[in-house]
């Protein structure tokens, strides 16, 4: 596509791209407790490390969504999951789930 004589390709976004800017929507979601976005790495837990509550993860599903489209569906991505998998999920195989959505939505 060319706009103004410049050459843009549309790429689509890295895990680390993702990674950052799913810190930032966490680090809205809880910054009344003063998370850090360098805190959010991909091996952290959304429970345990994070110590997000059900509400959180309701409201960084409205965050996803409001970002990506319909095409994120957090409520989808865990409704296969075990508890002892929900309770473990780690902000990288959310970053993964992400990845992998919007490659599928990429035109050929």
């Amino acid at each position: 596509m060319t706009t103004s004589g410049q050459t843009t390709e549309r790429h689509p976004l890295t895990e680390q791209e993702i990674l950052g800017e799913i810190a930032g929507m966490l680090a809205a979601v809880l910054g009344d407790y003063g998370l850090e976005e360098s805190e959010v790495t991909m091996e952290a837990r959304f429970t345990e490390d994070l110590e997000l509550e059900s509400i959180d993860l309701v409201t960084l599903a409205g965050r996803l969504q409001d970002r990506w489209g319909a095409r994120i569906n957090f409520a989808e991505f865990i409704a296969g999951m075990e508890l002892e998998e929900i309770i473990g999920l780690t902000v990288g195989r959310l970053v993964g789930y992400v990845a992998d959505r919007l490659r599928d939505e990429e035109p050929s």
